[in-house]
């Protein structure tokens, strides 16, 4: 989850400095097709299995086109606004985890928890509102890139103990590039899925980009497969200062005093959260959640 969380800031970096040049959609393009060029190879040499079965391949098609919105909904963020500013304001998705298990999924969710939701979601609004101020709706977009996580975490919850992760992500690739590519095929005047002439400097780069992403996720879904997520949702929330620093860095940004005190408050409140999950779940099952 450690390296998830140094190899997801820097792909994000990497598509911002080529947002300049090129459309979301031909990054999101070239994003999935490295990673089904390199792990197809990796599955065929050394015969790891892909996701069979009625369920597995649903539960992965769904799974992609989740992947898909998500990393759309954050290159387009980048285009607007600041890494770190970005990153944090997608971190309302342990919160909205929470509140879907509560809605969809029955689970008892105590009071302290929900008032934890509450604060934590006051602290995105103080990053969301200088940078809303500055760029207007595309300020939002990193609070659809925490829905669609959101789920996106769920389903992948739900099948990382059944699949091999490499089998996996090279089926998503695989998936992933005749969608994006034939919605862009479709639309191919519209600003988000253009295709535009790539700079030389840009391919090293892109070949990067879909490096960091390919094995980001990996990581995160081998994470998953072989550790429980309270133990691990607490090392996610390292990407916000992780990113801050990449940012600086390579952008010299840093969040303004605002977006700071909100960074923090989400962070004190999502490690809030996952204090209480741990709590709870060790509790006799008698006892109320709080």
């Amino acid at each position: 989850m450690l390296g998830f969380c140094v190899l997801a800031p820097l792909g994000d970096a990497m598509a911002k400095v080529l947002g300049d040049d090129l459309s979301v959609g031909f990054l999101v393009l070239v994003r999935f097709a490295v990673q089904a060029g390199l792990l197809l190879p990796l599955v065929w040499l050394l015969k790891y299995p892909m996701p069979k079965g009625a369920r597995l391949i649903r539960l992965t098609a769904i799974r992609t086109v989740l992947h898909i919105a998500g990393i759309t909904l954050m290159f387009s963020s980048l285009q607007y606004l600041e890494l770190a500013d970005a990153i944090a304001i997608a971190f309302v998705m342990p919160f909205i985890m929470l509140l879907l298990g509560k809605v969809y999924l029955n689970e008892d969710v105590g009071p302290h928890r929900l008032a934890a939701c509450a604060v934590g979601f006051v602290g995105t609004l103080l990053v969301v509102q200088p940078n809303f101020v500055q760029v207007g709706p595309p300020a939002l977009l990193p609070l659809g890139v925490a829905v669609v996580f959101a789920l996106f975490m769920l389903v992948t919850r739900a099948i990382a103990k059944d699949v091999d992760p490499i089998g996996l992500q090279a089926l998503s690739g695989v998936m992933a590039v005749p969608v994006v590519g034939l919605v862009m095929i479709a639309l191919p005047n519209t600003q988000l899925l253009a295709i535009r002439p790539i700079p030389d400097s840009a391919w090293l780069l892109l070949v990067i980009l879909g490096c960091m992403g390919t094995v980001a996720h990996l990581l995160m879904t081998w994470s998953l497969r072989f550790a429980p997520s309270a133990t691990l949702a607490p090392m996610q929330y390292l990407e916000i200062p992780i990113g801050t620093v990449i940012g600086y860095l390579i952008f010299r940004d840093l969040p303004n005093g605002l977006a700071a005190v909100g960074i923090c408050i989400t962070i004190t409140a999502g490690l809030y959260v996952i204090a209480r999950e741990r709590a709870i779940s060790r509790r006799p099952a008698t006892l109320p959640a709080q």
